[in-house]
């Protein structure tokens, strides 16, 4: 019984990745895609990249994959798409729109200047190899200007941290912020404020120390 119940399960399995060949999955998960019907898009694009590994719309599915994740929100995995069309195919002309839009899935999650900035920073990390390596493509440009945002959003997060301290009446910390605006973040708008408020710092350092002698 055993042995008939796997011969019929391989039998099965088989009838199932031959209901569609490779190219009807890719057309199928393609005209989902375009219809953005992404949940049915990644569910053609596994298959076809699971029953036909080694079929020339493999790679179509594996770039499609992260597309399809990117546009349901999906970022982790179309992050972990992404990255492995580049490790597979690293001379592949998609590469630079890879990198760009594993750029793209950091920079959608930017949080508000009082939360963490993990998330400008991968996007920066991400932006900034695409123009270093890539820097002819157009997607360069696409990326300088995220760029700019990324960093403003970075400059204005260690204002705002810098700001909690002084009121705080930590003012060496909030010293060492707004020095940080200074030092990597000028010309953003920015470095003005962080420009005020050094010498009120300072002032109340010098005083601290007036203070204990």
């Amino acid at each position: 019984m055993l042995l008939i119940a796997v011969h019929l399960f391989g039998c099965a399995l088989f009838q199932a990745k031959e209901e569609k060949t490779a190219r009807e999955l890719a057309e199928e998960g393609t005209e989902a895609f375009r219809d953005k019907d992404y949940r049915k898009a990644i569910e053609s694009f596994e298959k076809l990249k699971d029953w036909y590994p080694f079929s020339q719309y493999s790679i179509l599915a594996e770039l499609k994959l992260g597309d399809a994740h990117y546009h349901c929100r999906e970022y982790e995995e179309a992050i972990f798409a992404y990255e492995e069309f580049e490790s597979l195919h690293p001379k592949n002309e998609a590469v630079p729109y890879v990198v760009y839009q594993i750029g793209r899935c950091y920079f959608d999650q930017l949080q508000t200047i009082d939360r963490d900035q993990t998330m400008a920073q991968e996007a920066l990390q991400a932006f900034e190899r695409l123009i270093l390596t890539y820097p002819a493509s157009p997607y360069a440009r696409k990326a300088e200007k995220h760029m700019k945002v990324c960093n403003r959003n970075l400059a204005e997060h260690e204002f705002y941290v810098g700001m909690f301290y002084y009121k705080s009446k930590h003012y060496k910390a909030a010293l060492e912020r707004f020095k940080t605006v200074i030092r990597s973040y000028p010309d953003l708008g920015v470095h003005r404020k962080a420009l005020e408020y050094i010498p009120l710092c300072q002032d109340r350092i010098d005083d601290a120390i007036r203070g204990k002698n």
